[in-house]
């Protein structure tokens, strides 16, 4: 497999699991394999990525990470970062995992509210409590210090993230990805961009219910200014009401 395909595969398999951890249909069952999942990508999808076949036990976890994610997401489903990422990648021609690569830690700072201006509604998910879980997650991870609150964690974790794809060369922001001279372009599909993402099957999910606005929101974030530093999840500002 070429070390560009092991890159958008892996962290494509890291979002399955990170979505599919905080989804409202997330349960005991999905959470656990969702965690797996990710301890293994992190620990070794970088090998698998610069090593490649001389590494085959980096290659072979991450093969097994995969599929535990797999596993994960075909019971729990997804979020708002698939909904959105198969709509950039249908419109500019972006490899499926590099486009959730573009936009994964954007849709994790949106989802840490557990204040939502609109609530996603499922009989398993009584109160938003994405932000808790993902802090729980930094910390099964490794990623939390000792005295962060859990505002810390998550941005830990978003950290955590964008460290992995720097490893990765994943650029930062969708910009690098399409080119700079389909600026133009991209932001005169924001719109539709938007609304196609918001119909998207994974949407539902979310933990985080969105208003087509704040999708337009995470795709214009995404575009030029990389995510970090981040030292509040309240400084990002275009993604909160």
């Amino acid at each position: 497999m070429p070390k560009r395909l092991t890159a958008y595969g892996g962290i494509d398999a890291v979002t399955h699991a990170l979505e599919s951890y905080v989804s409202v249909c997330a349960t005991e069952f999905t959470q656990g394999q969702s965690r797996e999942a990710l301890r293994l990508l992190f620990k070794f999808l970088p090998r698998a990525y610069q090593l490649g076949e001389k590494d085959p036990q980096a290659r072979e976890k991450v093969h097994y990470a995969a599929t535990i994610a797999g596993m994960a997401f075909a019971n729990a489903f997804l979020g708002i970062c698939h909904s959105c990422a198969h709509k950039l990648g249908a419109a500019f021609h972006v490899p499926h995992g590099l486009a959730n690569a573009a936009l994964i830690s954007h849709v994790i700072a949106y989802n840490a509210c557990d204040a939502p201006f609109k609530q996603a509604t499922f009989s398993q998910y009584h109160v938003p409590h994405a932000k808790a879980a993902y802090a729980e997650l930094a910390e099964s991870l490794g990623f939390a210090h000792t005295g962060d609150d859990e505002e810390r964690k998550v941005i830990r974790l978003i950290e955590a993230v964008e460290a992995l794809k720097c490893e990765l060369d994943i650029p930062a922001t969708v910009r690098e990805i399409v080119g700079a001279d389909k600026e133009g372009a991209y932001l005169a599909a924001l719109d539709s961009l938007a609304e196609n993402a918001f119909d998207d099957q994974c949407t539902g999910a979310n933990p985080r219910y969105p208003l087509i606005s704040d999708l337009r929101a995470i795709f214009l974030a995404a575009w030029s200014a990389p995510i970090l530093p981040l030292t509040q999840l309240e400084a990002y500002k275009p993604l909160h009401h």
